[in-house]
């Protein structure tokens, strides 16, 4: 792209559609790094060398991703482009942003099924599942040391810990809970949740002078709303039409073609519900798919599951982008969607699969943002409507430590917990936490020297040779 303009005082010109959707195309296959990652590259060009936006509007707009279920960079890549270019912005920045990593995750999680026995390949993926368990553990540590604040912020997330790994309480439960706990203690004792009073005046003003002596953005801080981002009760109902029609249709011909207990259909359902309860990023919904897609429909097996994220997170997009993976798996070994597709339709399911849980895990991300863009642009945040989130993202942090063991009892000790401990898997699980926490390395580093470490390992003979996902009808 085109460097942008420089000029300290005029804000600059608006990007044609066009320069938008070759920024946005751009974005979707250089946003690794997870979505603190994501939002830091989208910060980087779109307000300090781009300033298409300025930072309280990029902030405020953040604020408001933060609380939906979904995603957070992905919606906040949605918002951006709608601002800038209406619904087509939106339908872009949003598509352009996931597109890559499904084209990605969908041909990775072909080899997977169908070179996955090979030796080697058992032995490197064998090998990056410690790593996966030390990256849970880490991202539980990461946001738990930025949002815990309180001891009662402490407490809810131990008391989440303890609801999905001792007493294994579905976790949607464990979501209105915490969102409960958060809307009572915002009334009646909001320094629990540690609300902050606003700055004295002098600050304020010392802010607002600061901000005016900022260059100028396309879309400052004191930009009125373009027409199209301003509320009409019109405009909400067209949205929530439009949404609840993209859902009911393909639904509706899903239940037609193979019954309402047909995989497909169970597929759509359930990440639906996996949509609307992804508060916290990927980490904090995929508890719910473990119990879903794992436990109660088994689509896929445990190791399977790890092995998928462990493949997600070499991928560029929304780590929930695993849920491809999980529909694509999932239909390979369905039985129902073999005898529906043909003995040879298998790939053709599966991939169909991929698209399908795509689809209805990102829809309701869209109604979101064309939604509720238009009220978050006339408004600011207040501490009735952030006091659930703040207790949901505490919740979170336990929800993320109760994925971390479930993974650790599954890689460490592989006969069940009374059995032995797997000592190669526990060094290596040790090995990452050590580059995590204490070398401060990143994923991608972690991974990729997992993945050399179970290549060398294969090829010395020192990893099991053993199938790493039990898929019928791998080689």
């Amino acid at each position: 792209m085109q460097p942008a303009s420089h000029d300290p005082v005029s804000a600059p010109r608006a990007p044609t559609f066009l320069e938008a959707l070759r920024f946005w195309a751009w974005m979707g296959w250089v946003s690794f790094g997870g979505p603190a990652g994501q939002i830091a590259i989208l910060h980087a060009e779109l307000v300090q060398r781009r300033r298409w936006i300025s930072e309280g509007r990029f902030l405020h707009a953040l604020n408001y991703c933060m609380l939906l279920p979904g995603p957070e960079a992905q919606q906040l890549a949605t918002y951006l482009g709608w601002l800038l270019h209406r619904t087509r912005g939106a339908v872009a920045a949003g598509v352009l942003f996931v597109l890559p990593s499904l084209g990605i995750l969908v041909l990775l999680s072909w080899l997977y099924v169908s070179h996955g026995e090979q030796p080697l390949v058992a032995a490197v993926l064998w090998a990056i599942k410690p790593a996966v368990v030390a990256i849970v553990l880490h991202a539980a540590w990461r946001i738990g040391t930025r949002v815990l604040r309180t001891p009662v912020l402490w407490a809810l997330a131990a008391l989440a810990f303890v609801a999905l790994a001792g007493l294994s309480l579905p976790f949607p439960l464990v979501v209105l809970g915490a969102a409960l706990c958060g809307w009572v203690l915002g009334r009646v004792w909001p320094d629990a949740l540690g609300a902050q009073a606003a700055p004295p005046a002098e600050k304020r003003e010392g802010a607002a002078s600061a901000a005016n002596s900022r260059p100028a953005a396309l879309i400052d801080d004191h930009t009125p709303p373009p027409a199209h981002a301003r509320f009409s009760r019109l405009g909400l109902a067209k949205v929530l039409a439009a949404g609840a029609a993209l859902w009911a249709l393909p639904m509706g011909m899903l239940v037609a073609w193979a019954g309402p207990s047909g995989t497909l259909a169970q597929m759509g359902l359930f990440f639906t519900q996996a949509a609307l309860l992804t508060f916290g990023g990927a980490y904090a919904v995929l508890p719910f798919v473990v119990q879903g897609a794992v436990q109660h429909h088994g689509w896929i097996t445990a190791t399977q599951m790890i092995d998928g994220l462990a493949l997600g997170e070499t991928t560029p997009g929304p780590l929930i982008m695993v849920v491809a993976f999980v529909g694509f798996v999932g239909a390979w070994q369905s039985p129902d969607l073999l005898a529906l597709f043909g003995p040879d339709g298998r790939l053709a399911a599966a991939v169909f699969a991929a698209l399908l849980v795509t689809w209805f895990t990102f829809l309701p991300s869209f109604v979101f943002i064309l939604a509720g863009g238009p009220l978050v642009e006339g408004t600011r945040g207040s501490l009735a409507f952030t006091a659930p989130l703040t207790a949901i993202t505490a919740a979170v942090v336990g929800v993320i430590a109760s994925l971390a063991l479930f993974f650790a009892l599954h890689v460490l000790w592989p006969s069940g917990w009374r059995g032995p401990v797997d000592a190669v898997a526990a060094v290596l699980t040790l090995a990452a936490a050590a580059l995590l926490f204490s070398a401060r390395a990143g994923v991608m580093t972690v991974i990729a020297l997992a993945a050399a470490a179970g290549l060398a390992g294969g090829l010395a003979g020192w990893l099991p040779r053993v199938p790493v996902g039990g898929v019928p009808g791998l080689g």
